[in-house]
């Protein structure tokens, strides 16, 4: 570890006292759990406000011994002030997209007449907060593109307000629709409103501060405003108040005939379908709200035992994908009328996961498919499945498909760890379609020769094969001398496809790291069966295969264990806080952000309930016995105790967080904080934890979503210069 002086006080750091009420002890199936720092869990309170400014400014110090602080932070900038675009979509006659001129703090906004007509700015969420903490949520343009529905966020919390503008004029109209969350924003075909999902405003005298609070997120509901209206006269579509944890997404059909509702309680694959015929409601809507009924949905799927997720229907024939008998996906078709009849569109292939399908064209779809986690893109005939066309790509990751079934011209956009970003044009009428580049994202001085990108497949404990991306610069020699930077998730079905990073290209180019991405299991790399083989009882896979691509990277030359960084976020957090705990001495350097880090308690804070369908839930005994034996917060050792060996210590490590995560709240960081601190380093003297564990926690900003781009440069540059200091990096122009 690189040495450091600004905070140690004969070899150990200055840690700030912090109370431990012993006195706070639960009673888990008879089994005794003390959690001393519960009143770390009220973010108001004066204590957890001394606690944290206290944390900052140990923080702080020990950034300021980090040498390549500036230079990393300089370098940073430089790079990302690069123009960035999104993929252009269509509605109405317009063309809507997102373009960054480099440096700005948030995307803005734009609109133009035709692809070559000139474009404007048609909202600019820069202008709405002077630090450029509002940002643009959601956006959704009516089928005329005369009106935008929009969600604004503060601080980076899931809460929304949604607004409406006048595209043609962009004047905002007075509509302001609180306490959504977590919602769809799909209008009717008329234009005259659109379908949202919001949760009960707090009763009296239980105002919040959106984003700090930690209350539950229960009992949304499925509104319709009408534009020009005010939120209380919003319709009242749906609500389940049987089923308090339940999740909606509302959406109406291309062809404006139907509604579709989707239900889900949880994080699995899993939904329930019910529709509304729109067209047959002889008095609209809002005849509903005089009956004072809700609509007449219905039950297409009424169970969560699969996935379905609409791509086409043709008035009553809709395709869905599913993971129904299907672990890697399958399309299939069924006529509303029939509803017990269901056939196969698009089986399900032997060994690749079907990731997407867009109905564009007509009677054509753009299919996507992960093949160890590399993606392939075609054409193929909506109603037969059969393939028309392969689209030839690079190894990469599909960032958007941008088309609907009346476009035959479509945007695709595409990232890879050594493609900052294209848009490719695709025209679908001719014979043979070709992907020409509407544009291409140049970030100046950055030349992707220099870098090399490898896939392996390491054995994990139990003889599985794990895929491991590295990128490093070419031709570098396996001798052990490099510092490693291994970044994993392993949760909710989540895929780690590549993308482009400016950070970590500053780590390869400027500092001589390499970057790896663990595809462990957990994750939906390989589809529902990997999601499952890394979810509840066997959440000890995703540690375990993580675990063991580290001792990859150590035995195949790529690194040492004291170079070694590890790397991951919210629920990839998690993770890392299970493998210090598990092998403190395999990692140089430990970076957690947002992390679950109470798996005890984390189901009782906002939208912490959803998670039991990935981790289990402490009230029952079974999953208690799972969770107790890896939460982070319950499993810090002191390791030179356990292995007789005082040279065995925990890694340097940085938990970050944020004080809007209302989807992680910051209790999880702050209590793992305060807990390492003590056993490892304030409750005894002479202790051999001279590596600092410090905490990183950022003022108006949430789980990751909306950032200020210089808070995320910012945050790069901390983290990064932790680990180069503890990991002994030095910079290289």
């Amino acid at each position: 570890m690189g040495s450091l002086s600004a905070s140690e006080e004969g070899g150990l750091f200055k840690y700030p006292p912090a109370r431990r009420d012993e006195s706070v002890v639960d009673d888990f199936f008879g089994v005794q759990v003390a959690d001393p720092y519960r009143w770390l869990e009220d973010p108001d309170s004066d204590e957890t406000k001394e606690f944290v400014q206290n944390q900052v400014k140990l923080t702080e110090s020990v950034l300021n011994e980090c040498d390549l602080r500036d230079k990393l932070q300089q370098t940073i900038t430089k790079l990302f002030d690069h123009p960035r675009y999104e993929a252009p979509y269509r509605r109405g006659k317009k063309y809507f997209y997102f373009h960054n001129t480099g440096l700005q703090a948030q995307s803005v906004l734009y609109v133009q007449d035709g692809l070559d007509a000139e474009a404007e700015v048609l909202l600019d969420p820069n202008t709405l907060s002077a630090d450029g903490t509002v940002s643009l949520n959601r956006v959704a343009i009516s089928e005329d593109a005369k009106y935008m529905a929009y969600g604004l966020s503060s601080s980076g919390s899931d809460w929304v307000t949604v607004k409406v503008m006048q595209i043609e004029s962009k004047q905002v109209e007075p509509d302001t629709l609180l306490w959504a969350k977590f919602t769809t924003i799909s209008w009717t075909h008329d234009s005259k409103g659109f379908f949202y999902c919001r949760y009960p405003a707090p009763k009296e005298g239980e105002a919040i501060d959106a984003g700090t609070e930690t209350n539950s997120n229960l009992y949304q509901e499925v509104y319709y405003h009408t534009v020009g209206t005010d939120q209380s006269e919003d319709i009242l579509c749906w609500r389940d108040p049987d089923n308090p944890k339940y999740v909606f997404g509302a959406s109406v059909t291309e062809d404006g005939k139907y509604l579709l509702l989707d239900i889900n309680e949880g994080c699995d694959p899993v939904n329930k379908i019910y529709y509304c015929d729109l067209s047959s409601l002889p008095n609209g809507i809002g005849d509903f709200k005089k009956k004072n009924e809700l609509l007449p949905f219905v039950k297409l799927v009424d169970n969560l035992k699969a996935k379905y997720d609409a791509v086409a229907n043709d008035g009553s024939v809709f395709t869905f994908l599913t993971n129904k008998d299907a672990p890697k996906y399958k399309l299939v078709r069924v006529d509303l009328n029939e509803p017990n009849v269901w056939s196969d569109v698009l089986p399900e292939s032997e060994k690749d996961v079907l990731r997407s399908a867009s109905a564009v064209n007509g009677n054509q779809m753009i299919v996507s498919y992960l093949s160890d986690v590399k993606y392939i893109l075609q054409i193929r005939d909506l109603s037969t499945g059969s393939l028309l066309n392969n689209l030839p790509i690079d190894i990469g990751s599909i960032s958007g498909i941008s088309g609907r079934r009346e476009d035959s011209t479509i945007f695709i956009g595409f990232t890879s760890f050594l493609t900052p970003g294209i848009i490719y044009q695709c025209d679908l009428s001719s014979e043979v379609p070709e992907m020409k580049i509407f544009r291409e994202i140049v970030v100046p001085g950055f030349d992707r020769s220099e870098f090399n990108v490898d896939q392996v497949f390491v054995t994990s404990k139990d003889g599985t094969k794990i895929p491991v991306f590295i990128v490093a610069k070419k031709n570098i020699p396996l001798d052990g001398s490099h510092p490693c930077l291994l970044y994993g998730y392993g949760g909710f079905n989540v895929s780690l496809t590549p993308s482009f990073s400016i950070g970590k290209i500053v780590l390869t180019r400027h500092l001589g790291a390499i970057f790896c991405i663990a595809n462990i299991r957990g994750g939906g790399e390989h589809g529902e069966e990997w999601h499952k083989a890394g979810s509840l009882s066997r959440k000890q896979n995703c540690f375990d295969d993580f675990i063991s691509a580290a001792e990859y990277l150590i035995s195949s030359g790529y690194t040492q264990s004291k170079k070694l960084c590890i790397e991951g976020g919210s629920n990839g957090g998690l993770l890392i806080g299970a493998c210090i705990n598990q092998r403190p001495d395999l990692f140089g350097c430990a970076l957690a952000h947002v992390g679950v880090m109470d798996m005890l308690r984390f189901h009782k804070f906002t939208i912490g309930h959803a998670w039991t369908s990935d981790y289990g839930c402490p009230d029952n005994e079974k999953e208690f016995q799972w969770l107790i034996k890896y939460s982070p917060l319950h499993n810090v050792r002191r390791p030179w105790e356990q292995k007789s060996d005082q040279s065995i210590q925990y890694p340097p490590t940085m938990l970050l967080t944020a004080d809007h995560d209302d989807r992680v709240v910051p209790l999880h960081s702050l209590k793992l904080l305060a807990t390492m601190q003590y056993i490892l380093c304030t409750s005894l003297e002479n202790s051999p934890q001279t590596n600092p564990i410090i905490g990183r926690i950022e003022c108006k900003a949430g789980h990751g979503a909306g950032r200020p781009t210089k808070k995320m440069i910012d945050e790069a540059s901390d983290r990064y210069a932790f680990m180069a200091k503890m990991v002994n990096a030095s910079w290289v122009d």
